[in-house]
């Protein structure tokens, strides 16, 4: 078996800015967290969908 060298993933560390990745804000992490958010955008999505299946009938 092959060795691997990880020498390099040591000095790699998250969010660093040449990831060039967004990262989230605390109000983001908050609506991602919030149940009573997520009930409501499942709601929203459902009502969505219905209104496209009514449209295909």
């Amino acid at each position: 078996m092959a060795s691997v060298d990880h020498s390099i993933e040591k000095h790699v560390k998250a969010y660093e800015p040449s990831f060039e990745t967004m990262v989230p804000t605390p109000f983001v992490k908050f609506m991602r967290t919030c149940i009573l958010w997520q009930i409501i955008r499942f709601i929203i999505i459902n009502i969505k969908m219905l209104l496209v299946v009514k449209k295909s009938h």
